[in-house]
């Protein structure tokens, strides 16, 4: 549950975005009267930015709320992080580094309002029972008017960059399905009509035509689900070729491509019942036929 935007407590790390002008810039090495590298307040920097700027950890920085790096900090590197994957922020470089909540206030704080770090734009609660933010929402709004209250899990909102890729996929999907569901269907036509003298020689030996079209439908059947089979076995040899590059391409840990047993199932789950339906309307035409009229020359 999100309450507005903003930090959660004075004990969690905070997040502190840092351009190549922001402000960040290797310390110079200490003297007798600097301040010991144990006593320095600690942060954590990202992969990117201490592979951008030639860090490691142990090394100690300056950060300055000021663009020009007026006024600045001395901070020591205690560790470092991935950043979590955003799609939103594909493109831009992950230049990032975590301080404590007390540090980055000492550090942002207007020096001529004593009041500028006491006001918070946002706050985090966790329920114990996720299942009632929707209520917990409802009921804190009717109580502070003035207060947005949201839930962060599960949000339809536009704000939600996942909600936005699902809808992009499904519709993706649909147009895929439908559009390979028509080609289907004109091949098993095309099919079909090559074999009027096959089908007219199964009805002269006794065949019945509810025989022959139970034939035609496990044929589709076997076709889709080869077909299935195929498309799911070659994404998941081909899964870990495409996430390489564009982890490469991007410089990040998002997942790009995902086969799942769910998605492999659902993949056969909705080619199988398009290929057999593929296969009935494309002969029912010729096995409802006359037989002279199949095997006539």
């Amino acid at each position: 549950m999100e309450i507005a935007r903003g930090f959660a407590g004075r004990s969690t790390l905070a997040l502190l975005l840092l351009g190549l002008t922001a402000g960040l810039t290797p310390a110079q090495p200490p003297v007798s009267a600097v301040q010991p590298r144990r006593d320095l307040p600690a942060i954590l920097a990202s992969r990117q930015l201490l592979a951008s700027h030639h860090l490691s950890v142990g090394d100690l920085v300056e950060l300055s709320n000021d663009p020009s790096g007026a006024s600045p900090r001395r901070f020591r590197i205690a560790g470092v992080y991935e950043p979590m994957p955003d799609p939103i922020r594909l493109t831009s470089d992950r230049l990032e580094v975590r301080l404590h909540l007390p540090d980055l206030l000492d550090l942002t704080a207007d020096p001529h309002d004593p009041q500028a770090a006491d006001p918070l734009s946002a706050i985090n609660v966790k329920l114990t029972r996720p299942d009632d933010a929707a209520g917990f929402a409802e009921e804190l709004s009717a109580r502070l008017p003035a207060v947005a209250v949201r839930p962060s899990r599960g949000a339809e909102g536009e704000g939600n960059p996942f909600v936005v890729l699902g809808r992009f996929h499904l519709a993706i999907a649909s147009l895929t399905v439908t559009t390979s569901a028509v080609f289907l269907l004109a091949l098993m036509v095309l099919l079909a009509d090559e074999r009027r003298e096959v089908v007219g020689t199964l009805r002269l030996i006794g065949l019945t035509r509810g025989r022959v079209l139970g034939q035609v439908l496990l044929e589709g059947a076997l076709i889709a689900g080869a077909g299935a089979a195929f498309g799911v076995g070659l994404a998941a040899l081909t899964q870990g070729a495409f996430n390489s590059y564009f982890q490469w391409r991007y410089d990040t840990s998002l997942v790009f491509v995902r086969i799942t047993p769910a998605i492999a199932w659902r993949t056969v789950a909705v080619a199988m019942p398009l290929g057999m339906a593929a296969s009935v309307l494309a002969s029912w035409a010729l096995v409802r036929s006359e037989t002279l009229k199949l095997v006539r020359r």
